[in-house]
């Protein structure tokens, strides 16, 4: 007898910083969502997809919700999380286990009547003492009518897979929408431009302001005959003062050395091929403000 197929969309949903995009690459099996311990690193709806036994999981990866600044940005960054929690068929609503901001609050009043969420209560390993979770999980119980509660750490592979199995039942039965092998739906020019952004943010540090992105100028193969693939990528850092662009090039270069070195292996382990990295730094004030900027770069 043929197990039905099941196939679905989850939505990944939290504020800034809970570790959605561990979550997201813990259940995928891969990196395809950046992580960085800033906040404001993931700006697309990245799709993750597992397929699992018979069931298939899409998951929706969204932004951190934004509730400080209004930049034509971050607008465009919350009506991505508007569209992803209204049209999926499970909500995973993470939040640090034991804690709930007034952040994690203006997320949870999002969340539709009508579809399920389940409580993700991330970060587990680092609640010390477990007797206060009780009173917590009840405390969560009156603010929304969970589904479920998965206390879990995104880290742990065995949590991970229970997840999964907790999931599974939320999703209609109806044909997959992807091929089993498949991880995601964004380009690999996409994931080149993600991971010269990630690599950013992790060498500068808390110095420089999110409002700084990275374009991808070519992504193109070239015929080789050492390596079975060679792929050359050409990418701009645009950021908004002079001051963030020497801060970016560093010392003799060598802190934009570093990125390009870092974000170079990941992508080559992540394409399975070799790559040529060149990586520009250019100063653009304002962008964040300006619409049509914030489109031309790619935010919706």
């Amino acid at each position: 007898m043929e197990t039905t197929q099941r196939c679905g969309l989850i939505a990944i949903v939290g504020k800034p910083n809970v570790g959605k995009s561990t979550l997201l690459n813990g259940l995928v099996g891969q990196k395809i969502s950046i992580t960085s311990n800033k906040a404001q690193t993931t700006r697309h709806r990245i799709t993750g997809i597992r397929t699992v036994g018979a069931a298939q999981f899409v998951f929706v990866d969204t932004p951190g919700f934004q509730t400080r600044h209004s930049t034509a940005l971050n607008k465009s960054l919350n009506k991505t999380v508007m569209g992803a929690v209204g049209d999926v068929d499970l909500v995973l609503f993470t939040v640090e286990a034991g804690k709930f901001t007034p952040a994690d609050a203006k997320v949870l009043s999002l969340l539709k009547p009508g579809i399920p969420a389940l409580l993700v209560a991330n970060k587990l390993d680092e609640v010390h003492r477990r007797g206060d979770i009780a009173p917590w999980l009840q405390e969560m119980h009156k603010r929304h009518a969970f589904a479920e509660f998965v206390p879990m750490s995104a880290r742990n592979a065995k949590d991970v897979q229970r997840l999964f199995a907790i999931c599974e039942k939320y999703l209609p039965e109806q044909p997959w929408w992807y091929a089993e092998d498949e991880l995601t739906d964004r380009s690999e020019k996409f994931l080149a431009g993600e991971t010269v952004r990630e690599k950013l943010f992790r060498f500068t540090g808390d110095e420089l302001p999110y409002t700084s992105t990275v374009v991808v100028d070519k992504f193109e193969e070239e015929p080789s005959p050492k390596h079975k693939r060679m792929v050359k990528i050409a990418a701009t850092i645009v950021v908004e003062r002079d001051g963030h662009k020497a801060m970016v090039i560093g010392d003799k270069g060598e802190r934009l050395k570093r990125i390009g070195t870092e974000a170079r292996q990941e992508l080559e382990k992540l394409m399975d091929c070799k790559v040529f990295l060149e990586i520009w730094v250019k100063v653009r004030s304002g962008w964040a403000d300006d619409e049509a900027r914030v489109r031309s770069f790619g935010y919706e």
